[in-house]
């Protein structure tokens, strides 16, 4: 049920017992706060369960089947349960189990009509702004499987958040400084020069992948490139001019990068760069702060975080004895420009690997005492994708050298379409908890059966695109129509999911799980193809029940719709 619906039970359960409340020793707003509702376990028991009885029996010395029989009277009793409450049972020592009116039931078809593209849309995080960073790939090579992980989770998240009211900014981190940059600059001069894997004159930590000698040759041909939100390099074609390559190799890649987002059908709000950190000095003032508030201390000739004062299980190096900063020390910096810049919340969405580095960034980020929240920033961490293909593992992409790349995954799970494979990367990538470990299997992404997920939904899109054709009705129509003929138990159950929709929709907001998504699409699915083949939709004898129908389609239409949008994937009305 909706859960507006629910709201108004809740008030008739709070309206029932203010009376009762008002001759006891019990503060009545603590007491009324008590009110919850859940779903029975068997649903033969009804739709809604509420065990208040059980809960304020004892401190208002009374039975709480009694007190139970006093609360339902009232309830029932009540103007404004008419045509939301049909029964109410009391079972066991005390519970309430009540059956919701049909009509309430078979209202979420008409808010869904109504409500079109905005329903399950919320307003609860107005005035809230958040940050989610995700992907942050190193300006290095390709975009990888686990990029293409972080791509789909921090998109969708980023979607689910803006979906219930939050000011959302989506931001690239680029570490374009540090070791890799060099390493990449020393492998492109090293193909410049002639020179590949395996040669003596080779570098032993250079990158080997065939893009390497791509950045080379343009590099030689003096081309110009340019990143989505930078300024041009153009190539001096000086193979001596180690400044140059390594300029002119990290736009490239960027505009790389650019590329394989963009076949992902991802868009950022905003790229940081790391180097801002140390040229703005904003490294500097972030060591210089956590200093003069005594967290730190000089040993071995290195610079040391009192990290233990705030959870971690040692104390951190800051600044190494040789005057370089540990990774974390740039993490800091930027988290504070992030709270600094206004974001009430920031969320990371990293590899798994980065799990040490939480204890340390958020103490220093209460170390500088400038109010920062405790547990700020948020993380979901990932873990590996696993890339199956005619039953053998991937391990290599010729042109990344050592890893699958996204731009690979789509074009083979779209077999030459880019936005069929797009839709099932996206929809694979999400569709298991950030957590846990996932086998991408190319095999079932191209299927066209029921194993594979993306098809099961997007089918059941197109399955109701068929029927309405197959009707030649004009859809608008229906958000009037008569909804009383829908008691069958495959509407029942395909009218109570619609209805959860919202409410799941908060949830995975709040418990940053857009794998929740999937699940639900999945499940919503599945009840559309049970109802599909269990009843006839286009009667010819029964105009009545054929509208109803048909309206109840329509609206597991754009919930089906609304729900895929929201996790970037496409809903096809032809398949």
């Amino acid at each position: 049920m909706l859960s507006q619906q629910k709201q108004e039970i809740v008030a008739l359960f709070q309206a029932a017992l203010a009376p009762i409340l008002a001759g006891s020793d019990l503060n009545p707003t603590d007491a009324l706060s008590k009110v919850v509702l859940e779903r029975p376990r068997d649903p033969s028991h009804g739709d809604i369960a509420c065990n208040i009885a059980m809960q304020l029996a004892k401190p208002l010395k009374t039975n709480p089947r009694e007190l139970a029989t006093r609360l339902v009277a009232a309830l029932l009793a009540d103007p404004k349960a008419q045509g939301l409450v049909e029964s109410a049972d009391i079972a066991g020592p005390g519970f309430i189990n009540l059956r919701v009116a049909s009509s309430a039931k078979q209202s979420v078809v008409r808010s869904v009509l109504e409500q079109g593209e905005g329903f399950g849309r919320g307003q609860g995080g107005n005035g809230h702004h958040v940050i989610i960073e995700f992907v942050s790939a190193n300006p290095t090579g390709p975009l990888h499987v686990g990029h293409g992980r972080q791509a789909a989770l921090g998109d969708s998240m980023s979607a689910l958040f803006e979906s219930q009211g939050h000011q959302v900014t989506r931001e690239f981190y680029y570490n374009d400084a540090g070791v890799q940059i060099q390493t990449l600059a020393n492998s492109v001069q090293a193909r410049a020069r002639g020179f590949k894997p395996d040669d003596a004159e080779w570098p032993e930590s250079a990158y080997n992948g065939d893009y390497i000698q791509d950045i080379a040759d343009d590099f030689l041909a003096k081309k110009t490139v340019s990143a989505s939100d930078g300024q041009p390099a153009t190539a001096s074609g000086d193979v001596d001019d180690i400044e140059s390559i390594r300029r002119f190799a990290v736009t490239y890649l960027r505009n790389e990068q650019d590329q394989d987002l963009q076949a992902f059908g991802v868009k950022f709000d905003n790229y940081y760069l790391e180097s801002s950190l140390y040229t703005e000095g904003k490294v500097a003032e972030a060591v210089q702060a956590l200093v003069d508030g005594g967290h730190t201390y000089e040993q071995d000739g290195a610079l040391w975080l009192k990290t233990t004062d705030y959870g971690d299980d040692k104390d951190r190096v800051m600044r190494k004895s040789d005057g370089t900063f540990t990774y974390f020390v740039p993490d800091v910096a930027y988290h504070i420009q992030k709270f600094k810049r206004g974001f009430d919340q920031a969320i990371n969405v990293q590899g798994s690997d980065h799990h040490g580095t939480i204890a340390r960034v958020r103490a220093g980020l209460q170390a500088v005492n400038i109010g920062i929240p405790q547990g700020y920033p948020d993380y979901v961490l990932h873990k590996m994708v696993t890339v199956m293909k005619g039953g053998q593992e991937v391990k290599i992409s010729k042109r990344a050298g050592s890893y699958v790349t996204v731009r690979d995954l789509i074009e083979w799970s779209g077999n030459g379409d880019v936005t069929r494979g797009r839709d099932a990367v996206r929809f694979f990538l999400i569709s298991r908890k950030a957590d846990t470990e996932f086998v991408f299997d190319v095999d079932v992404a191209l299927a066209t059966n029921d194993e594979n997920p993306v098809y099961y939904v997007q089918y059941a899109h197109a399955r109701i695109c068929s029927a309405l054709a197959n009707w030649g009705g004009d859809p608008a129509t229906l958000t009037n129509v008569d909804l009383s003929p829908l008691t069958q138990p495959h509407e029942q159950s395909l009218l109570a999911k619609l209805a959860a929709y919202p409410e799941m929709l908060q949830r995975a907001q709040a418990e940053l799980g857009p794998h929740q998504v999937a699940f639900y699409l999945r499940e919503l699915a599945g009840e559309l193809h049970s109802y599909y083949f269990a009843h006839k939709w286009l009667l010819d004898d029964d105009e009545a029940l054929k509208l109803a129908r048909l309206a109840l389609a329509t609206a597991t239409r754009q919930v089906l719709r609304n729900g895929l949008a929201l996790i970037g994937v496409s809903a096809p009305e032809k398949m």
